[in-house]
C-alpha cells in the first residue's frame, strides 16, 4: 500500500507539476507524511491505556464498520 500511494498516486500528480515545482511538491509530500506517521505513533502511545479494555475496541470497531457501510452506500449509489 505504501508504495502504491508514493509511486503511483504522488508520482502521478507531481508528474503534471511543471518542473521547478516538483521539488517543492516531494519536500511537501515527505513532511506531510512524516507529520501523519509521528502523529500515528504519538496518538497512539497516548490512546494505549484506554484501549486495554474490550469495551473501547468494541466501539472502535463498530465506528469503522459504520464508516465502511457508509462508503459502500454512497458508491452503491453512484
Amino acid at each position: 500500500h505504501v508504495y502504491l500511494d508514493t509511486v503511483v498516486l504522488l508520482g502521478g500528480v507531481a508528474a503534471q507539476l511543471p518542473a521547478q515545482e516538483r521539488f517543492t511538491f516531494g519536500l511537501g509530500a515527505a513532511l506531510a507524511s512524516w507529520l501523519w506517521f509521528f502523529a500515528l505513533a504519538y496518538g497512539a502511545r497516548l490512546l494505549a491505556p484506554l484501549f486495554t479494555r474490550p469495551t473501547s475496541w468494541r466501539v472502535l470497531d463498530t465506528s469503522v464498520a459504520l464508516v465502511m457501510l457508509a462508503v459502500a452506500y454512497q458508491l452503491l449509489q453512484g
